[in-house]
């Protein structure tokens, strides 16, 4: 049985435990913040704003009910680290330490084993060179599938320590080729291209995805929702499931958010062009989920 402290078989139950990283404590408001153009972020952030926007996106998700755990500053991390889906994932085993396919993130695997073994989070594994694997391209579709992009953040090394990791606990792990888009400096993630909803439904931004990737996604019955494609680039297809229905977008995309009202989901949002769109990193980036509930 998967331990009360945590788990990892899903993207869509309701969060219970949940590690972000505050642009504070990611060295936005230092020197560190002038690597921003480096990094790909499309101007120099505003700390103060997007400070208060991850404050508000905290709350937000305390209000559910969440265990909230912040990842304590650390002159290793760059700015990178408010995103921190990427650095580790989970699983019902324990904790995977990712070795990011962005050379100035690999420090934040090692924070992230040291803060969540502080937490009670065991440790199944870490991913070594010259495999490169990020959480962004890491998707659960049920309990013992996992969606994995091959692209430029995660090899097919990575992929395959994936697989040799999750292979002996019964967890299927399949390929899904990611497309070129604008370069590796402009990287696209799985997740920046699909987000689970619930176990039936997926957020897709179609015409970017690959063709077997639509293809595996209908043979397995999933009911896909499409973007309003004028919001791409403020990252409509990045929202974070809380379980129950309830999603947590960036207030800026409203035509998407209201295709997922109609749909039937309870969408909160947050102020999210400083914290999210500038950096590239949507709601489910802010967050790396350690349990969740059925």
């Amino acid at each position: 049985m998967p331990s009360p402290m945590f788990n990892g078989h899903s993207l869509v139950g309701e969060l219970k435990r949940v590690l972000v990283c505050s642009p504070e404590a990611a060295g936005w408001a230092d020197d560190r913040v002038n690597r921003w153009q480096e990094l790909g972020f499309l101007h120099p952030p505003n700390v103060v704003i997007a400070q208060t926007q991850h404050e508000e996106f905290c709350r937000q998700l305390a209000a559910t009910g969440a265990d909230v755990q912040h990842l304590p500053e650390s002159p290793e991390l760059t700015l990178d680290a408010a995103y921190t889906h990427d650095a580790s994932f989970s699983t019902d085993h324990g904790l995977i330490a990712m070795h990011p396919g962005k050379k100035n993130r690999v420090a934040e695997a090692r924070r992230h084993r040291e803060f969540c073994g502080h937490l009670g989070v065991q440790m199944l594994g870490e991913i070594t060179q010259p495999a490169t694997t990020e959480g962004g391209d890491i998707v659960w579709l049920d309990a013992k599938t996992l969606l994995i992009g091959n692209g430029f953040r995660t090899n097919k090394q990575g992929i395959a320590q994936m697989r040799a990791l999750l292979g002996p606990h019964g967890v299927e792990v399949l390929e899904a080729s990611l497309p070129y888009g604008l370069g590796p400096s402009a990287c696209l993630h799985l997740m920046s291209l699909m987000s689970m909803l619930d176990d039936s439904t997926v957020l897709v931004d179609l015409p970017w995805m690959a063709v077997e990737t639509v293809q595996l996604l209908r043979g397995r019955k999933l009911k896909l929702i499409e973007i309003d494609s004028t919001e791409r680039d403020t990252l409509a297809v990045n929202v974070l499931a809380l379980g129950k229905k309830r999603l947590l977008a960036i207030e800026q995309n409203e035509k998407t958010n209201r295709r997922l009202r109609d749909a039937g989901f309870d969408v909160r949002t947050f102020p999210g062009d400083e914290l999210c769109v500038n950096g590239g990193g949507g709601p489910t980036c802010l967050t790396r989920p350690l349990l969740r509930g059925e």
